[in-house]
């Protein structure tokens, strides 16, 4: 286990302080960068890069807010919500991922989450998000979002890696021909 320098350089925030914030991920670099910046926005940052030491962390902090990986390499990200949502009720969870779908951002959702944001996400973004009002219907739409055919690209690229990088059994289960399948496979992707 990675021990980081959040939580190896200074001691844990108090039990339930108003600024606490815990980031749950397993990419050190994207982790570390992401502390550094909400650090000087003010937040009392503590890290994690595996579920189990973010679920300790989570019980002995009770943080006011948490960013967390959804995939993770023990677990997921999901997993935790109800154990902040536990030590406490009034937390705000984004959850952000590298692979955005319907189905995950729904889960996160009824999980207790708030927002769902798709990597690569800033310290603006997930600030935002964060401290939005919930009482909206929408969320504001993002900036820069992905073209329709990087989101098709991105499916296909993470149905093909659940696949085994199989393309006969990637093709199967997109419903598309096995040549067409193949040609999208071999194109780089599009610009997001």
């Amino acid at each position: 286990m990675d021990a980081t320098p959040a939580t190896e350089t200074k001691p844990l925030p108090p039990r339930g302080a108003a600024n606490s914030l815990l980031i749950l991920d397993d990419d050190t670099a994207f982790r570390n960068r992401l502390s550094r910046a909400l650090e000087k926005r003010g937040y009392d940052v503590v890290t994690a890069e595996t579920l189990t030491e973010a679920v300790d962390l989570a019980r002995r902090l009770a943080p006011a807010f948490a960013v967390l990986d959804l995939r993770l390499s023990d677990g997921s990200g999901l997993d935790i919500v109800p154990v902040i949502h536990d030590a406490r009720p009034d937390a705000r969870i984004v959850m952000l991922t590298g692979y955005g779908n319907i189905a995950t951002a729904v889960a996160a959702v009824k999980a207790g989450a708030i927002d769902y944001i798709a990597k690569p996400a800033d310290a603006d973004q997930i600030e935002s998000a964060l401290l939005a009002k919930t009482d909206r219907a929408l969320p504001p739409p993002p900036e820069n979002p992905m073209s329709a055919d990087r989101v098709r690209w991105e499916h296909i690229q993470r149905v093909f890696e659940q696949c085994d990088r199989n393309v006969s059994e990637t093709a199967r289960r997109l419903k598309m021909h096995r040549r067409t399948l193949q040609r999208i496979l071999n194109k780089h992707a599009p610009r997001p």
